[in-house]
């Protein structure tokens, strides 16, 4: 190739490199740049959504699905049936024990026999329009014994159930650490001691309860109450108060003995109308002051840190609960004396029926049907009749309180 060849390449080489550069400068329509490989924004009056390479058209202005939705609707379900589930069992288990006390409360008016008693005058007499034997017999006796039974043993149901709640220990009830023997002893003195003082029975009975519940959780105080100190100070008190009691009993004159045969076992028999009247004034006012301090009791149950987190007053919680609970104890034996084991059990039989948030409630009727049924079988049971009730209560509080004891026992072994 010549010389001449070669330049005439270069100079074509070169007019159009230039002719490409002014082109640029001048804004030519060739010299437009190549399109980026995937669009940010749609142009004006484009429908078309944006698109990325090999992914699906989206839209950067919607938010993405909440995969949590469908979750927790289904946790949101389940937790509604559950809670439908348990208030219909709880509205089933009312209602059986509602059927069953009334059973029990016939039983006890009817078993006893009719004698010279005709069977339309049985319920006149029950309401005291009638006289004679039947009023006698079925109005001033029968009545009223059966009344205090199912008054009495749903006070102690209810006494035992806050204790249980409150302590967080099965174990803390009015019966085994000693309140009842407390309100035992405070009553048997007025007995024996001030017999003419008015309404000294109930109100010495309140008093020693009081005076023990003291006395115990200033004995097991150390920086805060251990429910297993308080325990164990409660039992031994309460021999202190059944000592003083069985002292008590070589004062008394012969007449006083009969009445306080009751302040060592429990028995309903003996019961006038006085003592249902107390029994129902003391679970109206402590019924009504456990209804306010539910929402309260609610919180302490999830602990002392958490429920004054909450905003909750827990040690005015916590005393006005066991006052609540030791008043409606001590009520409860100033009436039937103290009628053993009721409160260790009620409550727990109620979280088994009911759960632990609707225990302290449902320990009312179960505490009345236990006293109650005792009662009938106590005063109409083959081979057993006629025993005290607190004996048939003690016969089936015994053996679980032994257990409950090992269980314990085992649990706290490492």
């Amino acid at each position: 190739m010549t010389d001449k060849t070669i330049k005439t390449d270069e100079a074509d080489q070169a007019d159009k490199a230039d002719g490409a550069g002014q082109a640029a400068e001048t804004g030519g329509a060739d010299a437009r740049p190549a399109p980026p490989p995937y669009s940010v924004c749609p142009a004006p009056g484009d429908a078309a959504a944006p698109t990325t390479p090999g992914g699906p058209a989206t839209d950067p202005t919607r938010a993405e699905p909440d995969a949590t939705g469908p979750a927790r609707a289904e946790l949101l379900g389940r937790l509604r049936r559950t809670y439908r589930a348990r208030s219909r069992r709880v509205t089933l288990t009312a209602v059986v024990l509602g059927l069953l006390l009334a059973g029990l409360l016939v039983a006890s008016v009817l078993l006893g026999g009719l004698r010279r008693i005709e069977p339309g005058d049985v319920l006149p007499a029950a309401l005291g329009l009638r006289d004679g034997v039947a009023d006698y017999t079925i109005h001033r006796i029968r009545v009223p014994r059966a009344l205090a039974a199912l008054l009495a043993g749903a006070l102690f149901g209810l006494s035992g159930a806050l204790y249980q709640r409150v302590v967080r220990n099965p174990l803390a009830t009015p019966d085994i650490v000693g309140i009842s023997a407390g309100a035992s002893a405070g009553a048997t003195t007025v007995l024996v001691l001030l017999p003419a003082l008015p309404l000294g029975t109930p109100l010495a009975a309140v008093a020693g309860a009081f005076l023990l519940v003291g006395a115990i959780h200033a004995l097991s105080w150390r920086g805060g109450v251990d429910t297993y100190r308080l325990v164990l100070v409660g039992i031994g008190l309460s021999a202190v108060c059944s000592a003083y009691t069985n002292y008590l009993f070589t004062l008394a004159e012969e007449h006083t003995l009969a009445a306080m045969m009751r302040w060592t076992i429990g028995s309903v028999n003996g019961a006038d109308w006085a003592g249902v009247t107390t029994l129902a004034w003391g679970l109206a006012v402590c019924g009504a002051g456990t209804a306010l301090l539910s929402r309260r009791l609610d919180c302490l149950a999830l602990g002392d840190e958490f429920a004054t987190g909450l905003g909750t007053p827990v040690g005015l919680t916590r005393t006005t609960a066991l006052l609540l609970g030791a008043a409606g104890a001590a009520l409860a034996t100033s009436v039937v004396g103290p009628v053993g084991f009721v409160s260790l059990i009620s409550g727990p039989i109620a979280v088994r029926l009911a759960g632990p948030s609707r225990a302290v409630a449902l320990a009312v009727p179960v505490g009345a049907v236990i006293v109650l049924g005792a009662d009938v079988l106590a005063q109409h049971a083959p081979l057993v009749s006629p025993v005290p009730t607190g004996v048939l209560t003690a016969l089936l509080g015994a053996p679980y309180f032994v257990w409950l004891l090992l269980r314990r026992r085992q649990e706290a072994t490492p």
